[in-house]
Order: structure tokens, then C-alpha cells, then sequence
């Protein structure tokens, strides 16, 4: 037996000597511990973080990976670490022991679908790598390689202990599928898995841990905590002892409580806003505040990833803003902690529909008028943006985004979309489990308010139709055939949405990027041309 230890580390894309400082940081504490450890293990591209896509194309960045792993390397001595870098053309695997680099694994199997496009950067490796560690033969793997390989798996029949190092994005789901995938890959391999996972958001992506030991029989012998960083230390186990539990007893229990599943949503929403806003240097966000659901989960997300004292929320209404509405606002705000504006714009709309009296001269009012009480809200929001420094944060969700149900420079403006990639179903199941969002905000039927009495349904199908249709158009790329067999809807309706989602690409191609949530996201999952005239109904 060795006595392993999981560094479930978050880091920083490009800052390499924060990112060695923090390598070297859970070195110190894993040979400090209590027990003696032999092995260390860090993530997939824990040296530079993931993906660094077009950053691999500059000279420096690649030669200060090198350096780096050779500066950590001499301080590894009496443990050996596996770390995860980038060698040259390679997305590459480091051993270090007693002071050097002792080994180099360079990663076989490059994803090229959904978010991932490594075969643009990288070349394939073509050597295995088994090494011995305390008498175990270990095989060296790197994320993909055991996600669907069945050469690499022969291969490494005969070992002891595979370690995967990983950079798995978090999607709803991906938990039950990852340990589904990597439990056939022991079995099959009849060996076990030390499995190693970045944590942390990048961009629109949330990395979301839960490292764990999985033994060859498909039991798990220990996890990391999801969405955080730890150092997990343990021992591999002995041969058929049939320590642990089955894996699927834990995801039978998620599955069995819809409430697991939505705080995981929820912990990956908090972990991807605190990321993007602290490691892109802001230190504070601004929100329109409407008193609709959105814009109360925003903010609550908001205010539990950044602290109280980084949100400022701003009310905006006019004339057509109900008086439930702007004190719903108040009140989320009072609830939350957060510091709140009140700015009435009806001057604003009225200076707005004088100065276009005569260029719209002897036209009906309609969505131009609605929409400009919208873009004269992200522009105070911008201009706020500006003078404060702060980073506005868009409310949009992905049902009115994949329909166009947003407005350009207006409700759309901002620097990041939280909600991007969470249907409105899940907005109201998000919202309901937290305490600071007032009842009357979700059970008030959703409004833009920008005409009278307005409601989303008299634009939009129900949300729980459209949702259901949404999934099976953008997510599985169903037809409409398809959508009408596995749905009882109305064909006009189907038609209609499908007809929404591929005119509004143009608006989503302008948006700001948001955290990916569902397996398939707007943007790196889903590239569509914007001038299209093909059709699927």
C-alpha cells in the first residue's frame, strides 16, 4: 500500500508563480501531515490552468512551463509529485522526484467536441507510461485517455493503480456520468483509479473537484469535496479487501432529492461568479434590479459568491413598473445586505419619445418603445460601470436567451451572464431554496414591464412547455419530427419556438459570456452560423 495525497487545486490561468507558490503550498502540507505520504498528485494543467486555448500559441507562455516545473522540482524530495503542464506541442504529465523531472507523459486522447478543441493545439502522445511507486505499477493517464480508449486500457491491463489527472467541466449530471465512465474503465482494466480533478471557474467554465479513489471492483474509497479546494490524503487499499461503498449508492441518493442536484447548480453558479469577477481583478458588480425572479437570483448568487459589500443593486422603473415589483426590489435588497439605488427613469423615456416624435411620425408604438426603456437601463448601468470600475452582471436566463426574449444593449448589457445557461424552470427552483428571495417574487407570473399588464406568456409558450422544447432543440439537436413525437405540443408551437432559437444567434453572438450549467451550452458547445438559411421544420 502508498499513502496517496489528492491536491484538488483552483488555479489562476497564466499567473504561474501564484499557481507554484500554491503547487508548492499543498507539497509543504502533504509531507507535514501526520502520516508519511509518497505520492502527491495535482490536476490536469495545474501549472498554467485550463484551457489556456490561444495562449499556447505564444513562445514565453510555453517556456515558462517548463521553468516552472523545474523550479518546483527541486524542491520535491522524499515523495514523488504528478503534475499536470504544457510541453511544448504536448498537454503533458510531469513526475517529479528527489529534484528533477524523472518522467513525462505526454496525453494521448485529445477531445475536439463540446467545449474542448485541444486537437488545435496539441499533438497526440503515443507512449504509454508505467512506473513503480512503493511496489504498486502505476500507469500515467491524463483526462480523456480513460474516458473512451479501449488500446490504452489493454495497455494498461496488469497494473496496479492508474492516476488520471484531469481538468472534467462541471455540467448538470456530469457527477454520475464521470464515475459511470472512469468505474467501467477500472473494471475493465481490472485496476484501480486515483482520480484527480481541477476545481475552480475559468471563463464560462466551472471545474468542479470531487477527486476520489476508485477501486478496481468499482467502489469508492474517498472523494474530495465538490467545488473547493482540498488535500485529500489516504491510503490505496489492500488487494480484494473490498473496502468502500458502491459509487452509485452516493448518486442514487442525489437522484433521489431533486434539492442535491439544485444546491449542486447552485454551488457551481457561486464558485463560476466568484472566479470571473476576483480573478479578473473587479472588486465589485453592479445588478439591475427589477423584482423579478432573475434579477433576485442574480443577486443572491451574487451576494453569497462576492460578500455583501461587492454588490450594488439599482432599481430602475417607469410608469409601467408595478408598485409589488419595486418593492420586491427594496425588500431582496434589505434581505440580502446590499447596497441599493433607486433611479426613476420615466423622465428619461419621455425625453427619449419626444426626441423620436417626428422620426416616428404617424407609426403605432410597439417593441421599439419597450426597448428603450431596456437600453436606457443598461446604459446607466454602463455608465455606472465606468465611473465606479464595478462589472454589471447580466439577468437573463438561457429560455429567454435561446429565444431572443432579450433586448440588445439593454437587458443584454453587461460583462458576465450568470444565469446564462439555466432554463427559467430552474430559475424558479433556484430561487424557492433561498431564504432571501421573497415569496411574492416567485410566485408573481414573470413580466418585463414594458407595457401595460404585460406578461412573459403572451410572447412566449408557458415555461414549462418551452423548456421541454428548448432541451430537445438546442441540447439534443432534435427535429421537429422528433420534438412532436416525444412531446404532445402543438405543432405551431414547436415551429415557432425553433423558428425564435435560430433568428436570435445574432443577439446571442453579442452576449456576454455566462457559466455553463446544462450539457449543452450556448457558445463553445453550440457553434451555429449566424447567416443561415437552412431550416429544421
Amino acid at each position: 500500500m502508498l499513502t496517496y495525497a489528492i491536491a484538488q487545486i483552483n488555479p489562476v490561468m497564466g499567473d504561474f508563480e501564484a499557481n507554484k507558490s500554491k503547487i508548492l503550498d499543498y507539497i509543504i502540507r502533504a509531507t507535514t501531515a501526520n502520516t508519511h505520504v509518497d505520492l502527491v498528485v495535482f490536476p490536469e494543467c495545474a501549472i498554467c490552468g485550463y484551457p489556456p486555448e490561444d495562449l499556447l500559441f505564444k513562445k514565453k507562455f510555453l517556456k515558462r512551463n517548463i521553468e516552472i516545473v523545474k523550479e518546483i522540482a527541486q524542491k520535491v524530495e522524499g515523495l514523488i509529485v504528478i503534475l499536470g503542464f504544457i510541453d511544448g506541442d504536448y498537454n503533458a504529465l510531469a513526475v517529479l522526484q528527489d529534484g528533477v523531472i524523472k518522467y513525462k507523459y505526454h496525453k494521448r486522447k485529445l477531445p475536439n467536441y463540446g467545449v474542448f478543441d485541444e486537437q488545435r493545439y496539441f499533438k497526440a502522445g503515443n507512449k504509454p507510461l508505467i512506473i513503480d511507486i512503493k511496489n504498486m505499477r502505476c500507469a500515467m493517464s491524463i483526462c480523456e485517455d480513460i474516458w473512451e480508449d479501449d488500446t490504452i486500457c489493454e495497455e494498461t491491463k496488469g497494473v496496479d493503480l492508474i492516476i488520471n489527472i484531469s481538468a472534467s467541466p462541471y455540467h448538470y449530471g456530469k457527477e454520475h456520468l464521470r464515475k459511470e465512465v472512469i468505474s467501467r474503465y477500472a473494471k475493465k482494466s481490472a485496476a484501480d483509479i486515483l482520480y484527480c480533478n481541477l476545481v475552480g471557474g475559468q471563463d464560462e467554465l466551472v471545474f468542479d473537484g470531487g477527486s476520489f479513489y476508485l477501486t478496481k471492483e468499482g467502489r469508492l474509497l474517498k472523494q474530495a469535496r465538490l467545488f473547493t479546494e482540498e488535500l485529500l490524503i489516504a491510503e490505496t487499499v489492500k488487494p480484494n479487501s473490498f473496502q468502500g461503498i458502491d459509487y452509485r449508492e452516493t448518486l442514487q441518493l442525489v437522484n433521489k432529492d431533486p434539492k442535491v442536484k439544485m444546491q449542486q447548480v447552485y454551488e457551481a453558479l457561486v464558485l463560476g461568479t466568484h472566479d470571473y469577477v476576483f480573478k479578473s481583478g473587479f472588486n465589485k458588480v453592479l445588478i439591475g434590479l427589477s423584482g423579478g425572479i432573475d434579477s433576485a437570483l442574480v443577486a443572491a448568487i451574487a451576494v453569497d459568491a462576492l460578500g455583501k459589500d461587492k454588490v450594488v443593486c439599482i432599481s430602475m422603473p417607469t410608469v409601467y413598473s408595478s408598485a409589488g415589483t419595486k418593492n420586491d426590489a427594496r425588500v431582496l435588497a434589505q434581505n440580502l445586505g446590499v447596497e441599493f439605488h433607486e433611479i426613476a427613469i420615466e423622465g428619461l423615456r419621455n425625453a427619449y419619445k419626444d426626441f423620436f416624435t417626428d422620426i416616428f411620425k404617424g407609426l403605432p408604438e410597439d417593441t421599439t418603445e419597450e426597448n428603450i426603456q431596456a437600453r436606457i437601463r443598461g446604459n446607466i448601468l454602463m455608465a455606472m460601470s465606468n465611473k465606479f470600475g464595478a462589472l454589471v452582471l447580466t439577468t437573463g436566463n438561457k429560455s429567454e436567451i435561446a429565444t431572443g426574449y432579450c433586448t440588445l444593449y439593454g437587458d443584454m448589457a453587461g460583462g458576465f451572464a450568470i444565469i446564462k445557461d439555466i432554463p427559467k424552470t430552474m430559475v424558479f427552483a433556484l430561487s424557492k431554496e433561498h431564504k432571501a428571495i421573497p415569496a411574492s417574487i416567485i410566485t408573481r407570473p414573470p413580466s418585463a414591464e414594458l407595457r401595460p399588464d404585460q406578461k412573459d406568456e403572451d410572447s412566449l409558450p408557458s415555461y414549462a412547455v418551452l423548456d421541454k422544447i428548448l432541451v430537445r432543440y438546442i441540447e439534443k439537436d432534435y427535429s421537429l419530427d422528433e420534438i412532436l413525437t416525444d412531446l404532445d405540443v402543438e405543432r405551431e408551437v414547436v415551429e415557432r419556438v425553433i423558428s425564435l432559437v435560430d433568428f436570435s444567434e445574432y443577439k446571442r453572438r453579442q452576449a456576454a459570456i455566462g457559466i455553463k450549467i446544462m450539457p449543452r451550452a450556448f457558445g463553445k458547445d453550440r457553434r451555429m452560423p449566424i447567416v443561415n438559411k437552412f431550416r429544421d421544420i
